[in-house]
C-alpha cells in the first residue's frame, strides 16, 4: 500500500527530473523494484539526480542514496541501465548505512 507521503515523494521526484531535463540537464531516475524483509522505502519509491549530483526524492531513506547517485552520474556519462542490490549481509550495505535487516535492489536509468 502506497501512503500519500511515498506519492509525493515520487511526483516530486519526477517532475523535478521534468524540469532538469527541460532546462537540458543530465538526469537519471532511481527506482526501488524490490524489498526483503525491513527495508526503509516501499517499491516504486523513487530518486531523480541531475548531472551535478542534485537529488530529489527517496530510495532508502538517507542510507544507500550517495552510493546510488554515484552509480547514476556515471551512468549519465555512459548511458544505460543498472541494477543495484543492497542489504545486511552485503559489506557495501553497512558501509552506507543499510543495517535495517533487509535488502532493497534499485533500478537506475538515464532519462533521455
Amino acid at each position: 500500500m502506497t501512503s500519500s507521503l511515498d506519492q509525493a515523494l515520487r511526483d516530486d521526484a519526477l517532475a523535478t527530473a521534468l524540469d532538469w531535463k527541460q532546462a537540458g540537464k543530465s538526469v537519471a531516475i532511481a527506482t526501488v523494484i524490490q524489498t526483503w524483509g525491513s527495508a526503509p522505502r516501499p517499491v516504486g519509491s523513487q530518486l531523480a539526480i541531475d548531472e551535478a549530483g542534485n537529488m530529489v526524492g527517496s530510495v532508502s531513506g538517507g542510507c544507500v542514496e550517495g552510493a546510488v547517485i554515484q552509480e547514476a552520474l556515471s551512468l549519465m556519462q555512459s548511458g544505460g541501465t543498472k541494477s543495484l542490490e543492497f542489504g545486511v549481509s552485503d559489506d557495501q550495505a553497512w558501509e552506507v548505512g543499510l543495517a535495517c535487516g533487509g535488502k532493497i535492489r534499485i533500478f537506475i536509468e538515464t532519462v533521455n
